[in-house]
C-alpha cells in the first residue's frame, strides 16, 4: 500500500533512529567522466590534454560531449558547435563512434555485475547500483565504489566518479561533488541538511524552466522548498509537487530497477538550412518516423502517444503531442499523425532548424494488436 508523504517522512526518520529495525539501502551512482570524449582521448594520444568535442563541426552541428579541457572554456554538451568554437577557438571536433562507446559500456556493466544484479542503467555512461546485499559481502558501499572505479580504470583506462548514499536522488547528487575521478558519500544523517543548503537549480531533475518558476515563487534553496506545504507544491507543480516535497527532506524511496521499462523511442535531425516550406518539413519528418518505427519493430513494441519536436532558427523549442485511443499500428499511421501536428504550425515566421518525433506510452506489439482485435467486436 502506498503511504502518504507525511507517512514517508515519519518512516524515514524512524529509519535514521534505528537502522536495525528499518535498514536503509546502500545505493551507488557511477558516472563516467566525459565518457565519449575520454574514449576518444584514450584511443588517440594526439588528443590527450587538448580541448575535444565529440559531435559535428558544421554550422548546424551540436556538441554531444566535451572533454574537461574544453569545459574550462564553457563548452558543454548540447551546445551548438558554432558557439563552442567561439568559446574555444582551439577546440578539436571528433565524430562520434557509438559502436565503440557501446562496447566500452558493456565492459563497465560486467564490472558492476561482479558486485550486484541490481543495476539500473541510465545511459551508456552512468548507472545506479543497489549494493545493500552484494555478491562479495563487502561491508560498505564506499569500499565497493572504490573497487569498481579502480577496476574500470584497469580494464578500460577511463576514469569514473561515484556517489554513495541511502537513496537514488542523493547518490546522483553525490557523484557530482568530487568530479572528475572522485567519489563522495552523503549519509542519512547529513542528507536533509545537504539538500537544504543546495540551490534548487542544481537539483537533479529540476530544469531551467522549473527552477525559474520556483524562483518566482520564492524558492531558491532546498530550505525554501522544504518550507512550502505539500498542498502548495501540488497546486503549483501538479504531480511533481509530491516529489519536490519529499526530496527537500532527503526522501527518495524509488528502488533500483534492473529492468527499467523504456518510456519512449525518438529521433531528431538538425538541418543545414532553415525550413520554411511545409512540404519540405514533411519530407524531413517522414524518415525520422521511419527510423523510430524500425527500432520499435526490432524491439516488438509500439506506443499510443506521438510527440513532435520543433526547434526554430532562434533556438526556441516547442513540442506537440497526440495520444491515440489505441496503439500505433504502423509507420504510415505515425507519419500521418506527426504530419498533422506539423501542419497545424504552418505558416511559420521563423525557419525550422530541427525536427524530431517520439513515440511513447509504449507496449508490446502483440498485446496492442490483440487489443485492437477485441475493440472491433
Amino acid at each position: 500500500m502506498l503511504r502518504s508523504d507525511e507517512d514517508r517522512l515519519a518512516h524515514h526518520r524512524a529509519g535514521e533512529q534505528s537502522e536495525k529495525e528499518a535498514p536503509l539501502r546502500k545505493i551507488i551512482h557511477v558516472d563516467m567522466d566525459a565518457f565519449y570524449a575520454s574514449v576518444e582521448q584514450r584511443d588517440n594520444p594526439d588528443l590527450r590534454g587538448k580541448p575535444v568535442a565529440v559531435g559535428g563541426s558544421a554550422a548546424r552541428g551540436v556538441v554531444a560531449a566535451a572533454s574537461y579541457e574544453a569545459r574550462t572554456f564553457g563548452v558543454r554538451s548540447a551546445m551548438p558547435s558554432v558557439t563552442a568554437k567561439r568559446r574555444c577557438p582551439d577546440l578539436i571536433f571528433v565524430k562520434p563512434r557509438f559502436d565503440v562507446y557501446r562496447a566500452v559500456s558493456a565492459q563497465i556493466r560486467e564490472i558492476f555485475a561482479e558486485h550486484t544484479d541490481l543495476i539500473e542503467p541510465l545511459s551508456l555512461d552512468e548507472a545506479y547500483l543497489d549494493v545493500t546485499e552484494n555478491k562479495q559481502n563487502i561491508a560498505t558501499a564506499t569500499e565497493i565504489a572504490t573497487i569498481i572505479r579502480a577496476h574500470i580504470k584497469e580494464v578500460t583506462g577511463l576514469n569514473a566518479s561515484a556517489g554513495i548514499s541511502y537513496c537514488k536522488f542523493l547518490a546522483k547528487m553525490a557523484s557530482d561533488l568530487n568530479k572528475p575521478n572522485g567519489q563522495a558519500v552523503i549519509t542519512p544523517k547529513a542528507g536533509p541538511d545537504f539538500v537544504a543548503s543546495l540551490p534548487v537549480k542544481k537539483f537533479h531533475g529540476v530544469g531551467p524552466a522549473t527552477a525559474a518558476k520556483m524562483e518566482r515563487l520564492g524558492i531558491v534553496t532546498g530550505t525554501d522548498l522544504r518550507e512550502k506545504s505539500l498542498a502548495f507544491l501540488q497546486e503549483h507543480f501538479g504531480k511533481s509537487g509530491g516529489w519536490y516535497y519529499r526530496i527537500s527532506r532527503g526522501i527518495d524511496e524509488r528502488p533500483v530497477q534492473p529492468n527499467r521499462p523504456r518510456k519512449s523511442v525518438g529521433a531528431e535531425d538538425t538541418f543545414m538550412t532553415d525550413i520554411f516550406d511545409l512540404d519540405a518539413a514533411r519530407a524531413e519528418l517522414a524518415p525520422l518516423a521511419e527510423k523510430v518505427w524500425r527500432h520499435c519493430e526490432a524491439k516488438e513494441i509500439t506506443g499510443r502517444t506521438v510527440t513532435l519536436k520543433v526547434k526554430f532558427a532562434d533556438f526556441q523549442q516547442i513540442t506537440r503531442s497526440r495520444t491515440l485511443p489505441t496503439h500505433v499500428r504502423g509507420v504510415d499511421e505515425m507519419i500521418e499523425v506527426s504530419h498533422s501536428m506539423l501542419a497545424d504550425l504552418f505558416p511559420v515566421e521563423k525557419g525550422i532548424r530541427l525536427l524530431g518525433v517520439t513515440l511513447s506510452s509504449l507496449g508490446e506489439i502483440a498485446q496492442s494488436m490483440e487489443t485492437k482485435q477485441l475493440a472491433l467486436f
